[in-house]
């Protein structure tokens, strides 16, 4: 029996020589590591290290792999735009975080 909970995750690597890797998973912190470990795709065996500079979540898998045909689909500067944005939003939740813990 399946999950019904199941998340599904884009993903966006950098890579050791700057470019980006976009792919989909249901756990990210696995599929980081397996990268690394030189067991990810055949685009960054040669690029490690590789470190998760932007993540989304989805709830299934059909949506999660569109969205990575659509990030796939940018060009290097929107998905500069793209991480830039989430990046600004993790900070911008931070002194909220600090002041309640």
């Amino acid at each position: 029996m399946k999950n019904a909970a199941a998340s599904f995750y884009i993903y966006i690597l950098e890579c050791a020589d700057g470019s980006f890797y976009t792919g989909w998973t249901t756990d990210p912190q696995r599929r980081e590591r397996q990268h690394n470990a030189g067991h990810g795709a055949r685009y960054t065996r040669t690029r490690t290290p590789v470190r998760v500079v932007y993540i989304e979540e989805y709830t299934d898998r059909s949506s999660a792999m569109r969205r990575e045909h659509r990030i796939k689909s940018m060009s290097r500067a929107e998905k500069e735009k793209l991480i830039k944005q989430a990046q600004e939003r993790s900070n911008a939740l931070l002194p909220a975080i600090e002041k309640s813990g």
